[in-house]
Parts: C-alpha cells; structure tokens; sequence
C-alpha cells in the first residue's frame, strides 16, 4: 500500500468525519458520491463535487424536511417573527426541533413581536434533524430536540433596538462582567476548565460589535420565555441574572463544563 494511496483514504475519512459533524447527513452523501462516480470517468473530481453540491442540497431542503417529523423533529421555518441569524444554521440542518418546542418558539416569538414590533426571536444553533443522542457539537447538549440557543436583543449606541448581533454567528461577543459583578469565566478557567471561553474564536467575524446589549428588551425576551409552562431551565451567566434582576430558579448556571453563556440564551424544555 503506497503512501499515497493510504493519505487519499484519510483525507476521505477526515472529510467524511468532518461532514458528518457539522450536517449529520453531509458524510453519507459524500459516501455516496465516490460509490456512484468512478475515478476512472473523465472529470470525476468536477462530477463529484456537481453530484454532492446537488443531492446535499436537494436532500437537505427538500427530503429532510419531510423524512424529520419521522424522528420527532420539526424544522423551524423563518416568519415575520422568528428567524434563524444566518443562512449556514439552515444549511448544515441545524435548525430542527421537536414538535413541542416548536410551539413554544412560535407562541414566544408572536407574543414578544406583538409588544416589539420591530424584533424578531433570532435563534442560533438548535438540533439536528435525526436520532436523539447524536451530538450537534460543540454543544455538549443538543441531542434531543428539545434545547435551542437563542441570541440576546441588542440596540445601537444611539440605542435603537435591532435584529442584527455583533458577531456573523451568533456567538462569541461577549457581554463581560464589570467590576463589581461575578467573573465566572475567570472561577472556571482558574478551575482548569480551559474551554469556557473558546467561542471567542467562533465569530466568524464580528462587523456589528459597536452593538450594546439591550438589557430591557433581552429580559423581555427572558421573561415571555419563562411564561411557557414547558420551559425547564434557561442557561445565562450569573453576572446577566443579576444584573438583569432576574429571579426565577428555572434561569441558572449551566457548569464550568460548558462554554460561557453571555452571548446568547441556552433555552431547555421539558
């Protein structure tokens, strides 16, 4: 076995790996591909790529939608008041939810536009549309359908409330602690638990980070949660409960085993 030839079968084994990660079903189909394509034609590698490009796509926005509701999950369709912040959520099938959170998303999402009428619920990563147990990484707990991260509202420095966010995905902005308020990114990483922070490097580029927290309209948006009787836990950094004079024992630390929460809201239902 030549050196060559064993490099190639990695290469297909990381890409697959790495496929099947961030879309679920991206490694099938890439499997796929090279069983139907012979390197033997001519122009496999262009004919390859065309075939993956058009069954991911026709697999991911018009099969998996339909197939999903088999496995007790929904996909969340954009409207007027709920959105996905970016296109690549809807892309790598990252936007699917059980039946139930889905009714949860939809009566939050209508009551909180009726009071803000120029707000959208943007949400950011929520399940996968197959199998409960497998992993939407790097999140240690979307796995079941039944959790989703939601952004905080934010306003411009003239303090005008806006859908836009400060980071291209959704995540790794900060809202830090100030002087006076509990640095639990600090107790966790002095901990040994080195991964808290590391979303900062997840971004995807920040062209909004002149962006304030709108700390009234992000309670708003906590607190419509929170009237939802299937609502289970709502995961922020200690330093926002407070500074947000938010009380209710369902809205709590999530564990210095997972990633800082003052960028987004981890919502959970029952």
């Amino acid at each position: 076995m030549s050196i060559n030839y064993l490099s190639k079968r990695i290469l297909h084994l990381l890409i697959f790996t790495f496929l099947t990660v961030i879309t679920q079903i991206g490694g099938i189909l890439y499997a796929i591909t090279f069983l139907l394509i012979s390197n033997k034609i001519s122009k496999y590698k262009f004919k390859r790529i065309l075939f993956f490009t058009t069954v991911y796509l026709i697999t991911s926005f018009l099969i998996v939608p339909k197939v999903a509701p088999f496995f007790g999950r929904v996909k969340i369709e954009d409207t007027k008041n709920l959105a996905a912040h970016n296109f690549i959520t809807k892309l790598f099938n990252r936007n699917y939810v059980t039946p139930k959170m889905h009714k949860v998303l939809t009566a939050v999402s209508l009551k909180f536009n009726t009071k803000s009428p120029s707000l959208k619920v943007i949400y950011l990563d929520a399940n996968f549309p197959f199998f409960d147990g497998f992993p939407l990484l790097p999140h240690l707990s979307h796995n079941d359908g039944k959790k989703i991260d939601i952004s905080f509202i934010y306003q411009t420095e003239k303090g005008v409330k806006t859908n836009l966010k400060p980071s291209n995905s959704g995540y790794g902005v900060f809202v830090s602690p100030k002087k006076n308020e509990t640095n639990q990114t600090q107790i966790c990483k002095e901990k040994g638990f080195w991964q808290y922070d590391f979303t900062k490097y997840f971004t995807l580029g920040s062209f909004n980070s002149n962006l304030k927290l709108s700390e009234k309209a992000t309670k708003n948006l906590i607190i419509q949660l929170l009237k939802e009787k299937s609502v289970s836990k709502i995961f922020i950094e200690p330093h926002l409960k407070n500074r947000l004079n938010i009380s209710n024992s369902k809205v709590r630390f999530h564990g210095c085993g997972a990633v800082r929460h003052d960028d987004h809201i981890h919502l959970q239902i029952k």
